[in-house]
């Protein structure tokens, strides 16, 4: 890391919840909110040897990040959050590069196309689309892992899903960080979620849907097949809106057949891990996560990062 300063919990609450209050506010325009997330990233010093590449992938605008050394053929498709509305590889950038650094892997971080400009299922489109790319580039599927935290993590595995049944391809492990797998589902304050509103989650699961079906597994992949999925971790903190949603979705993970590992966060706000250069305790959750995908890559020697 770039910085000696390290944050507890509570002074990175203090720190960081006016800045998601104001940029996750349902009365902005979504233009609006896009560009006060990104800019909320400047609070987050860079991690140290990060290497960033502006890249195309599935036809759309990526990053690819490596931090280090990195295992040849071996990457991670990462999807970030936002509620499908906001949110982008530079609002992430604390996490990926720590990812990436974690995993000892390269990752392709995925700007795909947002509501309500784009309503479902354009995000899942842009996310196999990338996937399939991936493939033929060399990674052979069992070489690629997908992560991805709220929005990014029902992204991650909508995704899965269409792969597995309208491609036959498995990635080798998906990392889910508080995922919202059934935006349908109305959240209510709890008083202790820094980032997340009822009301901002509301709007965005309306705009995301637009004339859908709320059943429809692209939407809400809590709600469809989970069987064949490939080994799961779900992390999610006590504070969180989404600790329920996220915890009863490893159960039914687990009732599926599915190899899933439940990461208890305890006190960590809602994907603090975008705060890992700052906090100790973000940190160790991104270690956790880089593990477990890293255990399941298989090592390749045929891929291109052209």
């Amino acid at each position: 890391m770039t910085s000696t300063l390290t944050l507890s919990i509570p002074l990175s609450e203090r720190l960081f919840k006016p800045a998601f209050r104001l940029g996750l506010n349902s009365r902005l325009p979504p233009a609006m909110q896009r560009r006060l997330l990104d800019a909320s990233a400047l609070l987050i010093p860079p991690v140290a040897d990060r290497v960033i590449r502006q890249v195309s992938l599935g036809g759309r605008p990526a990053e690819r990040v490596s931090v280090g050394p990195t295992q040849q053929g071996q990457t991670i498709l990462y999807l970030h959050g936002g509620g499908y509305v906001t949110g982008s590889p530079r609002s992430h950038r604390g996490l990926t590069t720590s990812l990436a650094a974690a995993a000892g892997a390269e990752l392709y971080v995925l700007e795909y196309r947002l509501a309500p400009e784009h309503p479902c299922p354009a995000a899942v489109d842009d996310a196999v689309a990338a996937f399939l790319e991936l493939v033929t580039r060399g990674y052979d599927p069992e070489s690629i892992a997908i992560a991805g935290d709220s929005a990014g993590g029902g992204l991650t595995v909508a995704t899965t899903r269409v792969l597995i049944d309208d491609h036959g391809l498995r990635p080798a492990a998906l990392g889910l960080i508080s995922p919202w797998v059934d935006p349908a589902v109305r959240q209510v304050d709890n008083g202790t979620d820094i980032v997340v509103n009822a009301a901002w989650a509301a709007q965005s699961a309306d705009m995301y849907l637009g004339d859908g079906d709320p059943d429809d597994a692209r939407y809400a992949p809590g709600r469809g097949d989970l069987t064949g999925l490939p080994p799961t971790l779900v992390q999610v903190g006590r504070p969180e809106m989404l600790w329920q949603q996220a915890t009863e979705f490893a159960t039914k993970l687990e009732a599926a057949g599915v190899d899933v590992t439940l990461g208890d966060l305890g006190r960590l706000w809602h994907v603090g891990h975008v705060a890992a250069p700052l906090m100790p305790a973000a940190a160790a959750a991104v270690e956790e996560l880089g593990d477990h995908l890293a255990r399941h890559l298989i090592r390749t020697s045929t891929a291109s990062t052209a």
